[in-house]
């Protein structure tokens, strides 16, 4: 089994999503030094749990009464190849293809047969 290891909130307005989750659950949200992105710490490392991201959104926001909108989840995989090939053989779409993340490892981005779109990461501290 593959446990989910990192989620990410797309926004329209950063500081707006901020506050809310902020004000909600008591998350802090920060900068990350690389690039226009917000790490979400969710609590303490020593609890149960995942931390996240927050990133601006790449086109229009969902439209009231659309279907469900979700977090992207993102799960860590022993091999980021061999996933996005599953992906693909089991009636889904690579989204975001294969791209490094600094010092944490690759991720990619799949579209399940359903429409959802999911991350697939393979930790790697090498990764530039």
């Amino acid at each position: 089994m593959f446990r989910p290891v990192h989620f990410e909130i797309h926004c329209t307005d950063i500081d707006r999503a901020s506050k809310f989750y902020k004000t909600i659950f008591g998350w802090e949200i920060t900068k990350w030094s690389e690039g226009d992105y917000w790490m979400v710490s969710t609590g303490e490392k020593s609890d149960d749990g995942i931390n996240g991201g927050m990133m601006l959104r790449k086109g229009s926001a969902p439209k009231e009464g659309s279907a469900v909108n979700a977090f992207v989840c993102t799960q860590t995989v022993p091999s980021l190849d061999e996933s996005m090939a599953a992906v693909t053989l089991n009636g889904g779409k690579i989204a975001l293809d294969k791209m490094a993340v600094k010092g944490m490892g690759w991720v990619a981005y799949g579209i399940d047969t359903e429409g959802n779109i999911f991350g697939m990461m393979q930790l790697d501290k090498e990764a530039v």
